[in-house]
């Protein structure tokens, strides 16, 4: 059985990927089978912490039109069946690519069959393992659950110019553990490519900071992740830096919040070097398992 874990935030520079890498690093180090993948595929950076050994890379494309002109008679249905505007048809059909979402209503509707659909690619999936650095404990756990130890790790990397993400997400996704716990670097803020993320998520991990910027956009997270109806739960990180805001707002709207994070400059220094906190700052790794007893709480 698989516990997917979401960790989303209403905008960036929470410390999202920060608390989702260091929370894998430290359930692989107790012995679970941990898988990370990276679904923010429009600019995935865990693999800076992570370090993974990529073996598989899979190309991602999702399928466009193609129109025969010497079938088409000019009749429009496509144009008229697209929601995306994906199909005109002036003088000749025109279809723009980049518009396109896939749904193959337009090959559906063409009364000559006309349209045939070809795949455009969009992205690649990449596939790997992060064996983090040797710990007699994971080792010897790994041993007895003959496991290869370390963390899984997945994630999507999207063309330059494509302004769709959300079906690379899907792909990202798809490669995910049966066995396990699935953690799911969302991308930030509360548009398609999070939806498709969180959707069908266990739970929500929301991180978020005690300022204006932090609380305006806690409140778009929660109310997206609502209406999906997943359950969720709030990290606040630099904690000791603001005000009480979103403490407050937690609290009327009975949000749990599972971990106060303070400010330390040291953890903003390893991160700029690229290094977990979990391995620069002991403390880190008790903070990490106390977040995750009290997720599965």
């Amino acid at each position: 059985m698989t516990m997917r874990v979401a960790i989303a935030s209403g905008k960036g520079g929470t410390g999202k990927t920060t608390i989702a890498v260091n929370l894998a690093c430290v359930l692989a180090d107790s012995g679970q089978t941990v898988e990370y993948l990276d679904c923010d595929v429009e600019e995935p950076n865990g693999h800076i912490f992570l370090k993974p050994e990529i073996t598989a890379t899979e190309p991602v494309g999702i399928p466009v039109p193609v129109v025969d002109e010497l079938k088409c008679t000019g009749c429009r249905k496509c144009a008229e069946v697209c929601q995306y505007h994906a199909i005109a048809v002036l003088k000749k059909p025109l279809v723009f690519a980049e518009l396109c979402h896939g749904c193959g209503g337009c090959t559906l509707v063409c009364p000559e069959g006309a349209i045939r659909e070809e795949n455009r690619m969009i992205g690649v999936v990449e596939t790997g393992r992060a064996l983090l650095r040797s710990s007699r404990l994971r080792e010897s756990t790994a041993r007895q659950a003959g496991q290869a130890g370390g963390v899984a790790f997945v994630q999507g990397r999207l063309n330059v110019g494509e302004p769709m993400a959300p079906p690379l997400i899907r792909a990202v996704k798809r490669m995910a553990i049966t066995d396990g716990v699935a953690i799911m670097d969302a991308p930030p803020g509360t548009s398609c490519p999070v939806v498709a993320t969180v959707r069908d998520a266990d739970y929500v991990l929301l991180v978020t900071e005690p300022t204006p910027f932090g609380l305006n956009d806690l409140r778009l997270a929660v109310e997206m992740i609502r209406q999906l109806g997943v359950p969720h739960g709030v990290v606040i990180n630099r904690a000791d830096s603001g005000d009480r805001r979103v403490r407050e707002f937690c609290a009327a709207e009975k949000i749990p919040v599972l971990q106060e994070i303070p400010d330390d400059r040291r953890v903003a220094e390893a991160y700029s070097r690229g290094h977990m906190a979990v391995r620069v700052l002991p403390e880190w790794s008790e903070r990490m398992l106390r977040l995750w007893g009290r997720l599965e709480a």
